[in-house]
């Protein structure tokens, strides 16, 4: 058992500023000190991964770019080599949710949508989510599972949505 301390970095004005949907009209100056903000920013969080994660620099680099893309990343490598570590600190850093979901030939695809449940209180079901639900996700195993989780693991990845019960989840 291990733990992480991974302090958060701090998102300046400049980056609200770019993750806003405002469109304006910059000077080269300004478009010039936003990219050098946001590049402080990139290198500060690798300098705070890589005080977990340790010895794989371009690793950490093509995860963040993966991160910032917002695309997904396939990691295979031998056990032991860090890809949890590397994910948990990642999470940590930027202060997002994580889960880690392991793929099992038995599993359901509500094992990691979520489901429906039922409140004897209010008489009514409300929905629980499940670990998909998190920002960051380490799926492992995921050739054990069977082709409808798979299938409902690729919904979520592809379309950003879950659709349980003919209602879509955000």
């Amino acid at each position: 058992m291990f733990a992480l301390k991974v302090k958060k970095v701090k998102i300046d004005p400049a980056t609200n500023f770019i993750n806003s949907k405002k469109r304006l009209i910059l000077d080269n100056n300004t478009k010039k000190n936003i990219l050098e903000n946001q590049t402080g920013l990139i290198e500060n969080l690798i300098a705070e991964v890589e005080k977990v994660f340790v010895g794989k620099r371009l690793v950490v680099e093509l995860t963040i770019t993966s991160l910032i893309a917002k695309g997904h990343l396939l990691l295979e490598d031998v056990p032991g080599v860090g890809k949890t570590t590397l994910a948990k600190a990642l999470s940590k850093a930027l202060d997002l949710g994580y889960s880690r979901i392991q793929f099992t030939s038995d599993m359901l695809p509500s094992d990691i949508l979520g489901t429906f449940v039922f409140n004897p209180s209010t008489a009514e079901f409300s929905f629980r989510s499940g670990p998909i639900f998190s920002n960051i996700i380490l799926a492992d195993e995921i050739n054990r599972s069977s082709p409808r989780t798979q299938s409902a693991l690729l919904e979520a990845m592809n379309e950003c949505q879950v659709t349980l019960d003919r209602e879509t989840f955000t």
